[in-house]
């Protein structure tokens, strides 16, 4: 992805934050217990966190919930706003809305840096480095990645392969879902920093349902849906609206893999 691309995309994801709100996923429960087991001294009262792109705080409320002390830097002023109010109960968590590239770094360091799908989107040659000098030594960069694999309603998502390729001219031909065990772990960022253990990575496969509707709704907050021009995103999710409702009883099932890479600070 070119830096130009990158930044387009990424400005995407600032345009509906109330729907962003409401339609993303959560993660898995045992996501946060395996982030607690890694975290120097286990996620709760005293932990210092800070979290990159923390969109409207879907990652964040779990880890406030434990007790730690948050700064969560968020590029998009709706999405922090919205951040802000599902965070209001908790006073030890502060929301910054800047661009993280650029946000200056506290000089107490933290004890864990989190990018929960977010991490791909800060520039490739800023983000290691800089979550690097935010953590203290033994203190763990925790990013979060989520793939849509094989399984749940397979015959729904093959054909709505024939949607896209009608609708989004950079859809590849014949594309197929990958199970979970073909999905490659993601190293490629962390290779030449030495400032870091090798990765340790704790995946989770999970269903979904949705209804047509939920599913529609998404799909929306999807950068690369909500770039397509409107003609052809309102074309495609309504070829994909009459697939679930004429196919599948106006319910499908989605499953996610999520996966957890935690790399240890050295020094």
């Amino acid at each position: 992805m070119t830096d130009d691309e990158r930044e387009r995309l990424r400005a995407t994801f600032t345009e509906a934050p109330e729907l962003y709100d409401r339609a993303r996923p959560r993660y898995p429960r045992e996501m946060y217990d395996d982030l607690d087991a890694a975290a120097p001294g286990g996620l709760g009262p005293g932990c210092r966190v800070l979290e990159i792109g923390c969109g409207t705080g879907q990652a964040t409320v779990p880890v406030a919930e434990r007790g730690c002390r948050v700064t969560a830097v968020e590029l998009g002023a709706g999405m922090a706003r919205v951040a802000r109010r599902n965070l209001a109960a908790f006073p030890d968590v502060h929301v910054e809305n800047a661009v993280f590239e650029e946000w200056p770094l506290p000089p107490e360091p933290f004890d864990v840096v989190l990018a929960a799908t977010a991490f791909a989107w800060v520039d490739p040659a800023v983000r290691v480095p800089k979550s690097a000098d935010a953590l203290r030594p033994g203190g763990v960069l925790a990013t979060v990645r989520t793939h849509h694999v094989a399984g749940g309603s397979e015959e729904f998502f093959a054909a709505a392969q024939g949607c896209y390729e009608r609708f989004d001219p950079a859809t590849p031909p014949g594309l197929r879902l990958q199970p979970a065990a073909a999905v490659p772990e993601d190293r490629d960022d962390l290779r030449g920093e030495e400032r870091f253990a090798a990765p340790v990575f704790h995946r989770y496969e999970w269903d979904l349902p949705y209804s047509t509707a939920e599913y529609l709704d998404v799909l929306r907050t999807y950068s690369g849906h909500r770039a397509l021009p409107a003609a052809a995103r309102d074309a495609l999710l309504a070829c994909l609206a009459g697939l679930i409702d004429g196919r599948h009883g106006g319910r499908i099932v989605k499953r996610y893999l999520t996966e957890l890479r935690i790399a240890r600070r050295l020094g």
